[in-house]
């Protein structure tokens, strides 16, 4: 990931440090670095995270002055309570567009996550929610944002758009966000879009569901109608699908829905353990209707579930954490998306994530081999 560990600390040198300089004996950078190796490491704790820098003292020395050796567990918690969680997002976000992926094509998944043990009774504090976008196919987180206490995923999601490069990428995003100001903004920052539409946007659901269902009488035997079937069986579930893609009608472009050209119907039947169950899905995009590139698209909104979410859970513990105070939860959620995205992204050995960490744990040759994306 860094062709130098130290490179990536460029990145925060301007990050406002919430300590008074006369007080300061552990450098905000150096504490960063220690994080993020301890959250590849397999750290899920500030107090991991003491241990794991206190057994490699002198290797961390070679790249963190440490003059004054490993903060405290106690530090590391004060610290990360304090700094400000968006302010260390843009910094991350500014790293991630100095890689210059390439986005074009890209499906980009945007989602929040409740954070379910992050809540603070004592200081009258909810469970944290976070918006995150990731890049399914690269493995990639592009950057998140804490949900401000009293708001919700709504006001963030466009804010954590305002500052991600997305030029060419496919966002998805779910009902909860069809919004029209929504999707202009995902065109004017030069991407596409798909969009779930549900009861939320009565008007818009109208017109795509009488769409259907006039084609639907004549068995969808349209000469612009296009469709596709498939079909999985993992684990003991069977999964049909059926996409059905048209040409956005005029009415919603008159609506104010900006460069819609497409509506789309996912109809999916799914059995599992013998019991059947069926769910029929609207969306609307700004892609045209070529519904195997749409079909893909939709179906691979759910890798922020199944590669993000459920690693976090089970990999690093994220629903378990008791990390409470102030920001400490959102700043260390920053930590293990950025730890996820770095050994997702390491393909120099088919290990699971556990035991990737695990290795990084066991040996700092390791832990710098995923840090710097060296696979000899």
């Amino acid at each position: 990931m860094f062709t130098d560990p130290l490179s990536f600390l460029l990145f925060f040198n301007d990050l406002p440090d919430p300590r008074q300089d006369k007080k300061v004996v552990y450098s905000l950078t150096d504490m960063i670095f220690l994080a993020m190796c301890g959250a590849v490491a397999n750290c899920d704790t500030w107090t991991d995270i003491e241990h794991y820098g206190n057994q490699h003292l002198e290797l961390f020395r070679k790249y963190v002055p440490l003059t004054n050796g490993i903060p405290s567990h106690d530090t590391f918690s004060r610290v990360f309570s304090r700094l400000d969680p968006v302010a260390f997002s843009e910094c991350l976000i500014k790293w991630v567009d100095s890689l210059q992926v390439d986005l074009k094509d890209q499906g980009v998944h945007l989602d929040g996550k409740v954070l379910r043990r992050s809540f603070d009774k004592a200081a009258g504090k909810n469970a944290l929610n976070v918006v995150t976008a990731w890049a399914g196919d690269l493995h990639l987180c592009l950057g998140q944002l804490p949900v401000k206490e009293g708001s919700n995923e709504r006001t963030a999601v466009p804010k954590l758009i305002e500052l991600l490069e997305l030029t060419g990428a496919v966002v998805t995003l779910d009902a909860l966000h069809t919004q029209k100001s929504t999707a202009k903004q995902i065109r004017e920052k030069g991407a596409d879009y798909i969009l779930t539409v549900k009861g939320n946007q009565p008007k818009l659901y109208h017109i795509i569901n009488e769409t259907f269902a006039r084609l639907s009488e004549n068995d969808f035997n349209h000469s612009r109608v296009r469709r596709h079937t498939t079909q999985e069986h993992n684990g003991g579930r069977d999964e049909y699908r059926r996409y059905t893609v048209f040409p956005a009608p005029a009415a919603i472009g008159q609506l104010g829905w900006t460069d819609a050209q497409t509506i789309g119907m996912v109809y999916r039947e799914r059995t599992v353990n013998g019991k059947t169950s069926q769910e029929l899905m609207y969306f609307i995009s700004s892609l045209p209707p070529k519904v195997r590139k749409l079909a893909k698209h939709v179906r691979d909104h759910w890798k922020i579930e199944n590669q993000m979410h459920w690693s976090l859970d089970v990999t690093f513990a994220e629903d378990t954490s008791r990390i409470r105070k102030g920001e400490g939860p959102a700043n260390a959620a920053i930590f293990r998306r950025l730890a996820l995205t770095i050994v997702k992204r390491d393909q120099s050995e088919k290990k699971s994530m556990r035991l990737k960490r695990l290795t990084a744990s066991w040996s700092f040759e390791n832990l710098l081999r995923y840090l710097t994306g060296n696979q000899a």
